[in-house]
């Protein structure tokens, strides 16, 4: 998958952008606040519908205007596909590809993968489980149509019985038969989810091994492991042990909505005894251990979108990682940095056929 070309309008903090690209190696160089990370934030939208920064899609519309667009060429290996996103302020978004509007925007996803670096990776370690289950949730969805599909169902059902439980504090009744109609479907996606995270988490811990095994050449054994509810008890029994527990709450305190990946390093959480380069080594081997697992499940190139790394790791280590990446034709390359020079000696170094933009 290469992305040929995009344009911006009124988009973040840019009235009017285009850009061609190399199909390989593209830096964005700039001050900071310039908008270099919104560049990445547009190619992002390309891939999964929305931003990676987590900002509503209304907010990304630039100040003053009725909306956003992003149109793009991406060459599919066998044609060119245009895509064209539009946000405007008082409606719904819309994502069309070659002129035919997705009824789903989840229908999109997957048409063109994508995996971000940047420095918020580290919230995958120190953050609460949810920020590890979206991750877990990216990862999976753009791999897999019908785990994309039973998430987005799990989540409205889940909303429906909390807001059920609600009702029922609230007024100060119970009906059982109520809240059963939204217990079944519950469990039908809970399974498909559960199974379907176990086999991913699976296959992606000796891929995640062997990359950090490479970047930190170090002798710790790292991994990740899928912790949930439904390993040692069925979705069906969680309901109903946790009911009197669930009408206390007025929510849904128990199921697959809890569920959490551990990182460890020798048997312990990476996070209380990694030292920080063992951190940063551990997220870049996930990060790439997720571009391999994408391309083998796809048969497609993810695209990869790494935002400020020189800023986090040293230039040795991002001249490995880029080389690293290059080795695996792991596919093309947007990178952001503050120094146009640091760039281009690294980026010199290891592809001629790169790209650097002044923003």
């Amino acid at each position: 998958m290469i992305v040929n070309k995009i344009s911006l309008i009124h988009f973040k903090n840019h009235s009017e952008k285009s850009f061609e690209f190399s199909p390989q190696i593209n830096c964005f160089v700039g001050n900071n606040g310039a908008g270099k990370t919104n560049v990445l934030d547009a190619i992002h939208y390309l891939s999964v519908g929305k931003s990676f920064l987590g900002n509503t899609d209304v907010s990304n519309i630039l100040f003053g205007e009725d909306f956003f667009s992003i149109e793009s060429e991406i060459h599919d290996g066998e044609k060119e596909n245009i895509i064209r996103i539009q946000q405007p302020k008082d409606h719904k978004k819309t994502i069309k590809k070659n002129n035919k509007t997705y009824e789903r925007i989840a229908d999109h996803v997957g048409f063109l993968p994508s995996v971000i670096i940047s420095p918020y990776d580290s919230n995958l370690i120190s953050d609460s489980g949810e920020s590890r289950r979206k991750f877990l949730d990216s990862m999976i969805s753009q791999t897999d149509a019908e785990y994309l599909f039973s998430i987005i169902q799990y989540q409205k059902v889940l909303k429906q019985r909390n807001a059920l439980l609600k009702y029922f504090q609230k007024n100060r009744t119970f009906d059982a038969d109520s809240l059963e109609i939204y217990d079944e479907p519950m469990m039908r996606f809970a399974d498909i989810i559960f199974e379907k995270r176990k086999t991913f988490v699976a296959h992606l811990t000796p891929v995640v091994q062997e990359f950090y095994r490479i970047i930190s050449g170090a002798q710790e054994t790292v991994a990740v492991e899928y912790d949930s509810d439904l390993r040692e008890t069925p979705m069906p029994e969680l309901l109903k042990n946790n009911l009197s527990k669930d009408r206390q709450l007025s929510y849904t305190s128990a199921g697959i909505h809890k569920d959490d990946l551990l990182f460890t390093m020798n048997g312990r959480l990476i996070k209380k005894t990694g030292s920080q380069g063992q951190q940063k080594s551990f997220l870049i081997s996930l990060k790439l251990a997720q571009i391999k697992r994408i391309k083998e499940l796809t048969g497609k190139n993810p695209i990869l979108l790494l935002d400020d790394i020189f800023d986090k790791l040293d230039d040795d280590r991002v001249s490995q990682l880029i080389q690293l990446m290059n080795q695996e034709n792991f596919g093309q390359m947007f990178i952001t940095d503050t120094h146009r020079e640091r760039t281009e000696n690294v980026v010199k170094r290891i592809n001629e056929k790169s790209k650097i933009f002044e923003i």
